[in-house]
């Protein structure tokens, strides 16, 4: 009887147990989630570069994958198919003439004829010889032995199956790849119906490997390629859309830094170029409305420096008739005093008042210049006090010859106005004291008001800090941020005060002007705090690195301010 022939009848079915690989998109959606984080980068050029390259690998990777796949199967169906089919062949037409219970040399002339086939495979004869004796031929001992055959094959070759009109053969030739050491192999075993030999075939398949391993290698190298193609191809569209945006941002600096007449050239019709359309008409609105609103305060300024400019006159044959007044107050009836003083005090105010304006138009002009000179800071200190009447309120804590190149009117503006603020607002004893530290991020200098320095007359460098503390309630935390505002009232219910408004806004722009800053905060154990901080040197500020300076110097603006 055949192999897989039953009674002479039709060919067997083939069964399969192939070996499958790891799946590719499982592979792929792993690399991609680890990869979306990549698309939190803030470069616009990296992120297009990084989608175009994982777009060209997703695509290189399914196209590689699906090719080698069925080129795999292709290779391996092929080969598998022809070495089944010549097996079977070779099973029905040497075993045909044996006897049905052969010797195990006619078992193993068999075994030698089968295997002398085009396919070049290892065969393996079993059958029973006529004293009842197990035999087994094969071809290549150290190779093929029944050990080696898998035992799942082994049993669905013994498996006799029911005959039917669905099943026609009671056994069946089935196969299975299976790796002996390094090296792939195809093992396929039948029965021959009618009580014949069993016989098993075993073909490497390290060639069909090699050839797959030089595919797999060849698609490696078109995906790599394909990868390097899409990051050029990338970096060319990111190039091309980026320019435009590079422009965008540099015009958009440039307007940031007051070049209104920034405009960018516009070509083509797509999204950007309508983008850079918008760009520019809102640069021209830009440009409009700033230069309306330049004019409207050049002529506001215009305004309030004529103004007070033409209010000094009329003021100063008004104080000096308020003097005369106030002289002969004594001699005024009883019931006029109260109004004299009143036209008197109003009077002072009003000249305050303009004096403050005309300072302020000053600073916004950028015509307010350093007088400098060497002064001893103690000693200006004590004589802004005097002057004003405030010894017996204020507490100075300076020592003598602490000297500093200063501006000394505008150092007395400075602490006329935050001393008065302080007895003004806050609660006696204000106490004022005079500290010198090293620059912010420079080494230590010498201390204040050393032998040395004194005797050189010179100030050192380093930076002069005066504070000036009161023993008030303190400043609101919701005011702090507005206390150098001009005309800033705390309180909108008393829109009147004794102040102009002015006078912190002045000192603030007078220790700009020196290279300093005024700070304002409340102190732990009560109270407010003003910390001037000024260079101990301005010399450089003065010969016009610093602020812009220039101009006439103005009268006294007196110790205005306002919470």
């Amino acid at each position: 009887m055949t192999a897989g022939t039953p009674q002479g009848g039709g060919t067997g079915e083939e069964h399969g147990q192939g070996q499958g690989g790891t799946p590719v998109g499982g592979r792929l959606v792993r690399l991609l989630r680890r990869a979306a984080g990549l698309l939190r980068l803030t470069s616009l050029r990296l992120r297009l570069v990084v989608v175009f390259a994982l777009v060209a690998l997703t695509a290189a990777v399914s196209a590689s994958g699906i090719a080698y796949w069925l080129n795999r199967n292709t290779v391996l169906d092929r080969t598998q198919n022809a070495a089944l089919k010549d097996f079977r062949k070779s099973l029905e037409d040497n075993t045909r003439t044996l006897p049905l219970r052969p010797r195990c040399a006619e078992l193993q002339d068999a075994a030698r004829q089968m295997a002398a086939g085009p396919q070049n495979y290892t065969v393996l004869l079993i059958g029973v010889d006529r004293e009842g004796k197990e035999c087994a031929a094969t071809t290549d001992k150290d190779l093929l032995t029944l050990a080696v055959v898998p035992q799942s094959l082994r049993n669905a070759v013994d498996q006799v199956r029911p005959v039917d009109e669905n099943n026609h053969a009671a056994h069946h030739l089935y196969w299975q790849r299976k790796e002996v050491g390094d090296v792939p192999y195809l093992v396929a075993g039948a029965k021959v119906i009618g009580g014949g030999p069993t016989g098993y075939m075993m073909k490497s398949l390290s060639t069909e490997r090699q050839d797959l391993t030089s595919l797999g290698w060849s698609l490696g190298i078109a995906t790599a390629l394909a990868l390097v193609g899409s990051a050029l191809l990338a970096q060319a569209a990111a190039t091309t859309v980026l320019r435009p945006v590079q422009r965008l941002g540099f015009a958009a600096r440039q307007l940031g830094e007051g070049r209104l007449d920034t405009r960018l050239r516009v070509t083509g019709s797509d999204e950007l170029a309508d983008l850079s359309r918008t760009f520019n008409r809102a640069a021209e609105q830009l440009q409009q409305r700033v230069e309306e609103l330049s004019g409207r305060e050049a002529a506001s300024r215009r305004f309030v420096a004529d103004m007070s400019h033409e209010l000094r006159t009329p003021l100063t044959a008004i104080t000096a008739v308020t003097e005369v007044l106030e002289e002969e107050a004594d001699s005024l009836d009883p019931m006029i005093a109260p109004a004299v003083q009143l036209v008197v005090s109003e009077t002072r105010r009003l000249n305050d008042l303009v004096e403050n304006l005309m300072e302020v138009t000053r600073f916004d002009a950028g015509t307010a210049r350093l007088v400098l000179d060497d002064v001893d800071v103690a000693d200006q200190v004590t004589a802004c006090i005097d002057a004003r009447a405030w010894l017996d309120a204020v507490e100075l804590d300076a020592d003598r010859g602490t000297m500093a190149r200063l501006d000394p009117r505008r150092l007395d503006v400075i602490l006329a106005n935050l001393i008065g603020n302080a007895l003004k607002h806050g609660g006696s004893p204000v106490r004022v004291s005079v500290r010198t530290e090293p620059t912010e991020g420079a080494p230590e200098e010498a201390g204040a008001g050393s032998p040395d320095e004194s005797a050189a007359g010179a100030p050192a460098g380093g930076e002069l800090v005066i504070r000036v503390r009161d023993h008030g309630p303190g400043i609101p935390e919701e005011v702090l941020p507005h206390v150098f505002d001009r005309f800033y009232k705390a309180s909108a219910s008393r829109p009147r005060s004794e102040g102009s408004g002015l006078g912190l806004s002045i000192a603030q722009e007078n220790a700009h002007i020196h290279g300093g800053r005024i700070s304002a905060a409340n102190d732990p154990e009560g109270g407010a705090v003003f910390t001037l901080r000024l260079p101990r040197d301005a010399s450089r500020l003065a010969d016009g690195d610093g602020p812009s300076t220039g101009g006439e110097r103005p009268g006294d603006e007196g110790a205005e301010g306002r919470r």
